[in-house]
Order: structure tokens, then C-alpha cells, then sequence
């Protein structure tokens, strides 16, 4: 019964992560024109756009999957992480005009705390998102994979 709890719990803070960072995506859009570099601002509204639905999508498919109580703990918390971490570090490419690692969106290189910063946020936040996937399509095989109940 616990569990049931603990998954509610995960599904409702994923629903209210994924509409707060939905929130930032809308708000970071109005400071477009004072940023530093106004390409990588848009880039930082869709990453918040985009990552708050994500979020909220897997809140609603929380409860669909099949994982044990500590993969589902890891999945939520690298969720959370990578969702904010993408949205943070093009924030702050917006804001500082650096980003190297991101050249299509204009990135100038910045100093080299700044460059280190961003780097580090997208490096990580890609492997954290590489594996929330595979952690959701392992929860979602497993649920396909039991058997059917009808429950009246």
C-alpha cells in the first residue's frame, strides 16, 4: 500500500515539476530581448516548453510502469534533474552569450567557469536523459508484459 502512496506521490510532483518548468519556458520568453543572445533564448523558452511536457506526460504514464520502488525513485530524480538541468544551462548560455558547445544557436565562447558550467550541465543532463528513456521503456515493456486482468 505504501508503494501505491509513493507512486501517486511521484506521478503528482512530476505533474506540478513539468507545469512549473512549463511556467519558466513562458516567462524566459519575455526577457528575449534584453538576453544576450536572443537565439539561445528561444532555444531556453522550448527547452522549458518542451521538458515541462515531458515531464507532465511522464506523470501521467508514471503509474503504467512496472519498475522496483528504487528504480522508480532513480527514474523520478533524474527526470527532475535532467528536465531542469537543460532548461538551467541554456539559461545561462542565454544570458552570458556563451555556449560553444551549442554553435547552431549562436553560442560565443564564454570564460572559462561559464563554459566549464554549461559543458558539464549538457553532458550530464544528456546521459541522464538517455537513461530516464531507457528506464521508462524497461517500466513500460514489463507492464505490457503482464498479463491482462479485467478487473470489474
Amino acid at each position: 500500500m505504501e508503494s501505491i502512496i509513493q507512486n501517486k506521490r511521484y506521478s503528482d510532483w512530476l505533474l506540478f515539476f513539468g507545469i512549473l518548468l512549463f511556467l519558466f519556458g513562458l516567462i524566459i520568453a519575455l526577457f528575449m530581448p534584453i538576453l544576450a543572445n536572443k537565439r539561445m533564448g528561444l532555444s531556453a523558452h522550448l527547452e522549458g516548453i518542451m521538458n515541462g511536457i515531458f515531464l507532465v506526460i511522464l506523470g501521467l504514464i508514471w503509474n503504467k510502469l512496472v519498475l522496483t520502488d528504487k528504480w522508480l525513485k532513480i527514474t523520478f530524480w533524474v527526470a527532475i534533474y535532467g528536465s531542469f538541468a537543460n532548461f538551467v544551462a541554456v539559461v545561462i548560455a542565454a544570458v552570458t552569450g556563451a555556449g560553444k558547445m551549442m554553435p547552431l544557436a549562436g553560442g560565443k565562447e564564454g570564460t572559462q567557469v561559464v563554459e566549464i558550467l554549461i559543458s558539464s550541465l549538457l553532458i550530464s543532463l544528456s546521459l541522464a536523459m538517455i537513461i530516464v528513456c531507457i528506464l521508462i521503456l524497461i517500466g513500460l515493456f514489463r507492464a505490457i508484459k503482464q498479463p491482462f486482468v479485467f478487473k470489474n
